[in-house]
């Protein structure tokens, strides 16, 4: 009986493995030309941005490992000949780092400084898949006939986050500091600050124009309305919940009331309109 318990208990092991291995065997990458040679790619996890041209493929965030080979797939399509040379990393979550070792263990990989802290504090991330060149204020890369400048951010989604201008195209991405048309993660938890993540709100609309094209951490290719719309967002649903919390209700009496239809379209499997207002309510709480 336990032999056969035992032989249960193996394929049980081998068959959620082969189901977490195929997790993403549906997902395809799908490539969106921005401007010449610079492309916002999306798959399964963060978009990713990726610049080709002579001087080798720079991109920008690297979803999963399991997502590495169509990625590098697309990268082939886009760039026959051409090799990957840098990639970056907007922060340090799975979805956009989970890449790192397998597309880029010989190249460079570059971060904020804490991005490699966060990963090198975590014994399942494999050393190769480290950035190797970090940086905690901005760095310029001139690849490809482009400037392209990376600014580290105040602690907004995590304490790692950067943002990544290429100033030539007229394109920015912005990592998770942007989930188009749905509530925001702010992780609390890696140094987040939801009213430090909406002071980066403010900054990028006033820094860019109406033709900048946005790409967000997830979501729809934006622009400068996108962010507009979602610090509207923002703004009107922290100050609901401080009226809600003047007026006396406690966290749990203001997620039973609901922040109205308005947001409905916000809701996500992931930031439901109930962890949402508990991010409200904690930002409160640390004023």
């Amino acid at each position: 009986m336990r032999f056969l318990f035992s032989i249960v208990f193996v394929l049980s092991l081998i068959l959620s493995n082969s189901a977490y291995a195929d997790r993403f065997a549906d997902v395809q990458i799908e490539s969106t030309e921005l401007s010449p040679n610079l492309y916002m790619l999306t798959g399964a996890g963060g978009n990713m941005a990726a610049l080709t041209g002579d001087d080798g493929i720079v991109l920008i965030d690297g979803q999963f490992a399991e997502m590495a080979g169509k990625i590098e797939a697309k990268l082939t399509e886009l760039a026959a000949g051409q090799a990957l040379q840098v990639l970056v990393n907007t922060h340090f979550h799975g979805d956009h780092v989970g890449g790192n070792a397998m597309l880029a263990a010989d190249n460079r990989i570059i971060a904020h400084d804490n991005v490699r802290k966060r990963l090198q504090a975590d014994s399942n991330f494999p050393a190769e898949g480290l950035p190797n060149l970090t940086f905690t204020d901005e760095l310029t890369l001139h690849m490809n006939g482009h400037h392209i400048l990376l600014t580290a951010m105040q602690p907004s989604h995590t304490d790692g986050d950067s943002i990544v201008w290429f100033k030539d195209s007229n394109v920015v991405h912005m990592g998770d500091l942007m989930f188009e048309g749905r509530f925001p993660f702010v992780d609390t938890n890696s140094g987040g600050n939801l009213h430090a993540y909406m002071e980066v709100t403010r900054h990028v609309i006033a820094t860019i124009d109406a033709d900048t094209q946005v790409i967000p951490g997830h979501g729809q290719l934006t622009n400068r309305a996108g962010l507009e719309r979602e610090l509207a967002m923002m703004e009107a649903t922290l100050a609901l919940v401080k009226q809600h919390k003047a007026n006396g209700l406690s966290e749990q009496a203001i997620i039973e009331r609901g922040l109205g239809d308005e947001w409905l379209d916000w809701h996500w499997n992931f930031i439901t309109e109930e962890r949402w207002i508990r991010t409200l309510y904690q930002a409160l709480a640390d004023e």
